[in-house]
């Protein structure tokens, strides 16, 4: 093998070894109690829309519902149905008082409670899932952001720990270190 073969060789492995650390860097999910320490209520003027305003919430973050099963319940929702609070058709349905709710998708996810009058009087919250975020350096979280309900809160059954690997700028750094070495 000649010199300019080894060489390739040696950078093929140096840029696989470094991106791959990158890339499949295991990002642990993180599990948020809907209205923190109030839960799933219409008592007490709990904000959900200002609660999931301070979160940061990404595909594969466990979201818990904790409610009295005799007096609500969580329906996902259609946008269209969500602005006007409307049950009659919900996407899925959750009674039990304690529904973790894995979100899988970026982007806008609706829930609300279908007992009458509970959602006109603010138990409904939209958890938005950011799209792919720009390169630009994200903002220092907001001093009146609560922090994540910690996993051990959550019965292990309920809201297993969930790693999830999460491609971004490493992705792109792989590809470009392969063009480089597909022309060399």
């Amino acid at each position: 093998m000649g010199f300019a073969a080894e060489r390739a060789v040696a950078v093929t492995a140096a840029v696989f070894v470094v991106v791959m650390t990158m890339v499949l860097e295991p990002a642990v999910a993180a599990v948020y109690k809907v209205g923190d320490a109030a839960g799933w209520t219409t008592i007490g003027g709990v904000d959900y829309k200002q609660w999931a305003a301070t979160k940061t919430f990404q595909p594969g973050d466990v979201i818990v519902f904790e409610y009295n099963a005799k007096f609500h319940n969580v329906m996902r929702v259609t946008h269209g149905m969500y602005k006007s609070c409307n049950v009659s058709d919900p996407i899925e349905t959750h009674s039990s008082g304690n529904d973790t709710i894995t979100i899988q998708t970026r982007g806008h996810h609706f829930f609300l409670c279908g007992v009458p009058g509970h959602c006109q009087a603010g138990q409904k919250v939209d958890i938005n899932v950011q799209r792919l975020a720009s390169t630009t350096v994200a903002p220092e979280p907001s001093a009146l952001a609560s922090p994540a309900v910690p996993l051990a809160h959550t019965p292990a059954t309920q809201a297993p720990k969930a790693t999830a690997p999460r491609l971004g700028a490493g992705f792109w750094l792989l590809l470009s270190a392969l063009s480089v070495l597909a022309i060399a």
